[in-house]
């Protein structure tokens, strides 16, 4: 007995760096570099299939062996040995299936129920395939802008956008990550199932499969819920008939000529900004005064401009569509408005007004699931439902509602119930989230607002640094100084150390930018800290370092190893020789 542990124990060890070395692989198949092809990794998933089998009949044996010696969390006993699955996850997408994946490298018996396609919003109707449209519009942007650089055709016949031929692509792209998220998952031990899901009580699922309507109930330790949300429409006659959804978006199977985008989140005017940059005559009608109405004031007006510089036409105070006629005739539509505003002779009404958790069918109080009013599903800092046993994240709980917020919380959970001691309190944080918004201009923004941080610490306690300028990509534009589209940035401080807790930006870039002022935020960076950075030129991005005034803050650092002063970089640990 004590040998065969031993021996188990060593080839423990082997195995674990061998699914460290596939889970690696698969990461990066699922961000797959475009120097690389699908079929190359499938070449090195093949090359790997003998150890992953392998480690799968080893962890039964270690399961029996050696789990029950260790305080973790997937001790073995009778009543456990009832369960068809240690963890359940209910949902396919990024969230969900990032988390089965992490909970079976721990060795647990992990399956996913999914009724559609695997990703979820993210991957099939939602950040990648709008940010391939996205780059589409991008493209014809910087088309328009050629003759200011010295190159000339844009008005001739050469240059022809074809709607039908990036939808192919982009469709034909989504479905290649379907296969390698449903490769990914296989390869990670996880038990892919193909149907719908409605609770029999806090452990037990009722599983109606989408292939061929069988029926099956199935029991696991944890059960996660992680079914996203869907875009839902107001009321009002033909609105649900005559218009669609950003889902519908697409699929349209040609760029519409004239369409109106009802709606004022970030949403609504990623659609709009791509359609006016394709061509189509774009309307974007707001309940209240503008869009975006939620973020920092610099960022949702400056947008505004941009906007309606772009020859955007924006319907105001409208306070929501309350019909849409159809012309059977001309194929035409009239969209109305609760203020009296009326559009004519539209082709496509797209509604972004709100979304809604996915839970309706799973029975959530037969497992003693809490929601709030408008469904969301109630859950502590750990993603804990009410229910013991029942988690829930992402979409469904409407907290933060981004792929990798939900990614980031799905591993966090699976390593609280699944991973070593270490981790048994293990959450993530819903503070300091950096977002963007793919508008036309792009947003990034993370932290407060102004309006925020005023009522959070005090007027007297903050100190905001803004500033608007033109983008030298405009430069050499003959135009009007005030006819260039403009870059705003903003920093909001709090606190004699001015800490930042706010950071925006609009503009050329901002997409890209964003993501390492987002860890200098979640370090406590101060002013003094982006002071003391050496600014990158000529850049947008060096204007958040050189904010006016620059380096006559106070002389605070929020890093463990100041910054300030001409002080060295840190230095990491490194153990001695003798140690």
């Amino acid at each position: 007995m004590q040998i065969g542990i031993m021996v188990l124990v060593a080839l423990s060890v082997w195995s674990r760096r061998v699914a460290a070395q596939v889970a690696s692989t698969s990461t990066r198949a699922t961000n797959q570099p475009k120097n690389y092809s699908t079929a190359a990794y499938a070449r090195v998933f093949h090359q790997n299939r003998n150890h992953i089998a392998f480690s799968r009949h080893l962890r039964v044996h270690r399961k029996r062996l050696i789990e029950p010696l260790s305080s973790r969390n997937m001790t073995t006993t009778a009543t456990e040995e009832e369960y068809d699955f240690d963890y359940l996850v209910i949902g396919g997408g990024s969230g969900g299936i990032s988390s089965a994946r992490r909970a079976a490298s721990y060795g647990a018996k992990v399956a996913v129920i999914e009724s559609g396609k695997l990703g979820g919003t993210c991957v099939n109707v939602g950040c990648v395939p709008k940010k391939v449209m996205w780059n589409a519009a991008s493209i014809a942007e910087s088309l328009h802008d050629m003759e200011h650089f010295g190159f000339s055709g844009y008005d001739s016949d050469a240059i022809h956008f074809d709607w039908s031929y990036i939808k192919r692509h982009r469709d034909a792209y989504v479905a290649r990550l379907n296969e390698i998220y449903d490769r990914n998952m296989k390869n990670s031990g996880v038990k892919p199932i193909l149907g719908s899901a409605a609770f029999v009580n806090s452990d037990t699922v009722e599983v109606t499969s989408t292939v061929d309507g069988s029926i099956q109930q199935l029991r696991a330790k944890h059960i996660l819920i992680a079914t996203g949300g869907y875009p839902v429409f107001p009321e009002g006659d033909g609105i649900a008939e005559h218009a669609i959804s950003s889902d519908g978006f697409f699929e349209l199977d040609e760029l519409p000529h004239k369409a109106v985008v009802v709606g004022a989140g970030y949403i609504a005017v990623e659609i709009a900004g791509i359609l006016q940059a394709l061509g189509t005559d774009t309307c974007l009608a707001v309940r209240k005064e503008h869009a975006l109405r939620s973020f920092d004031d610099l960022l949702s007006q400056t947008l505004d401009e941009e906007m309606q510089r772009q020859g955007m036409h924006i319907y105001r105070e409208t306070q929501g569509v309350t019909k849409i006629d159809y012309d059977d005739s001309t194929g035409l539509k009239t969209v109305h408005f609760r203020n009296g505003d009326i559009i004519n002779e539209v082709d496509t009404v797209l509604i972004a007004t709100g979304r809604a958790p996915n839970v309706e069918t799973l029975n959530l109080p037969l497992a003693g699931v809490g929601q709030v009013p408008k469904g969301y599903v109630v859950v502590d800092e750990y993603s804990q439902t009410t229910a013991p046993g029942v988690y829930a994240l992402g979409d469904v709980c409407g907290k933060v509602e981004l792929t990798p917020m939900a990614i980031a919380a799905g591993r966090r959970l699976a390593d609280r119930l699944f991973g070593p001691s270490d981790w048994k309190d293990s959450k993530v944080s819903y503070d300091l989230v950096p977002t963007v918004v793919f508008s036309h201009p792009p947003i990034g923004t993370i932290g407060v607002t102004e309006e925020e941080a005023v009522e959070k610490y005090g007027i007297a306690s903050i100190r905001v640094y803004q500033s608007k300028f033109t983008n030298m990509y405009y430069g050499t534009w003959m135009v009007a100084a005030d006819d260039k589209p403009k870059t705003a940035m903003k920093l909001v401080c709090a606190g004699e150390e001015e800490r930042v807790v706010g950071l925006h930006v609009i503009g050329m870039g901002a997409d890209e930018m964003l993501q390492g002022y987002g860890v200098a935020l979640k370090m406590g960076c101060t002013k003094a800290d982006l002071d003391a950075t050496v600014a990158i030129h000529p850049t947008a991005s060096e204007e958040l370092v050189t904010m006016f005034p620059w380096g006559l803050s106070s002389q605070i650092s929020g890093a463990k190893t100041p910054p300030l002063n001409g002080a060295g970089p840190p230095e990491p640990s490194i153990p001695s020789s003798d140690s």
